[in-house]
């Protein structure tokens, strides 16, 4: 199919991305504050309705606004940049009380992430590109039908489909020079449509989808490969292979109704947020131009991440609150210890080579 030509400036300046990031860091800190607030410490939330908000803000203010400016720029050109706009400003207007208006500012976002992803479709028709357009088109459903009314817990299939499609893809193109089966790819194939033809059932038919797919990845990955090395490699091997395992697990306890909570976190924290923590030493170049070297201090968070979802993991399955309460917090600190480090790296001058 034909490709269309890129042109010879990007979209935006990195400067000007900045600002786009920033309004998905407040969702962040909103939607961590509102979380723990939900399991109890109701004083460290930092806008008053943010519990309410809290899934909404960290899949649509944040995730949406990271993944379509990754997007918005890898597409290059201006008008993908509307997508992490429309995310961002989004979530200011539900955090300021205007539900409906930043609703549909969301689900505006949604679509426009449908058309950018089209564009790569064009330019170059592939498994992993249909994946991804598909992974934006589940994102846009739930978007509509949650300004339409439907409360979260309603279309949280439609998003996990949206994040399991998004990263399924970009690990399945990444892999793609791996020796497997070609039945390994009409097997991807097969979990992407399941998980969309899930979403629209009871969450446990999306938990089975959920395990299929971190069986592939498991089996197929680029990471069983790389983790046998070191430095970043083995870092963001680490990082994947330890978030698969709890995208299996939280699938598991979606598909025998293991405790709601329970599966939506071992998901979205320990599979989603891993993936952030392994993919932002190059995603954050290729966004902001800046480099992000690696360090092993990324390990802290990391291993802090894990010990503490197992905590809350396990403190929810025992119906022991305070032992999950701690596990939260425990989440809550390795997000924020995280974004200290990434940010300490990225400020950091070069270093000057003697020649």
């Amino acid at each position: 199919m034909a490709a269309i030509a890129a042109p010879a400036v990007q979209g935006l300046p990195p400067r000007w991305r900045v600002p786009l990031l920033l309004l998905g860091f407040l969702c962040l800190v909103a939607g961590v504050t509102g979380g723990l607030a939900r399991v109890g410490f109701g004083a460290l939330a930092v806008i008053e309705p943010s519990a309410g908000l809290h899934g909404v803000l960290m899949v649509c203010g944040f995730f949406g606004t990271v993944i379509s400016l990754e997007r918005a720029v890898a597409l290059e050109r201006a008008w993908g940049y509307a997508a992490p706009l429309a995310c961002g400003a989004g979530g200011i207007a539900l955090l300021s009380g205007a539900t409906a208006p930043g609703l549909w500012l969301l689900a505006a976002a949604a679509g426009i992430l449908v058309a950018a992803s089209l564009v790569f479709v064009w330019r170059h028709a592939s498994l992993e590109g249909g994946a991804l357009a598909t992974a934006a088109g589940c994102w846009l459903v739930g978007n509509v039908l949650l300004a339409l009314g439907v409360p979260p817990a309603g279309i949280l299939g439609w998003w996990l489909a949206f994040f399991a499609l998004t990263i399924g893809a970009e690990r399945l193109e990444l892999s793609r020079y791996l020796p497997r089966p070609r039945s390994a790819i009409w097997l991807f194939a097969v979990i992407a449509l399941a998980l969309v033809a899930a979403a629209m059932g009871p969450l446990r038919f999306t938990g089975i989808a959920l395990v299929a797919l971190a069986g592939w990845l498991l089996a197929y990955d680029l990471a069983w490969q790389t983790v046998r090395g070191s430095g970043l490699a083995r870092y963001i091997a680490i990082c994947l292979l330890a978030g698969y395992a709890w995208l299996a697990l939280g699938g598991a306890l979606f598909a025998i109704d293991g405790g709601y909570d329970t599966a939506v976190h071992a998901v979205l924290v320990g599979f989603v947020f891993s993936m952030v923590f392994g993919h932002a030493p190059v995603i954050v170049p290729a966004v902001l131009r800046r480099a992000l070297p690696y360090t092993p201090w990324f390990y802290a968070p990391l291993a802090l991440l894990h010990v503490s979802l197992a905590l809350r993991v396990a403190g929810g399955l025992a119906g022991e609150q305070a032992i999950r309460g701690a596990g939260s917090i425990g989440n809550a600190l390795a997000i924020a210890l995280f974004i200290a480090a990434a940010a300490a790296q990225a400020l950091r001058p070069p270093v000057r080579r003697t020649p």
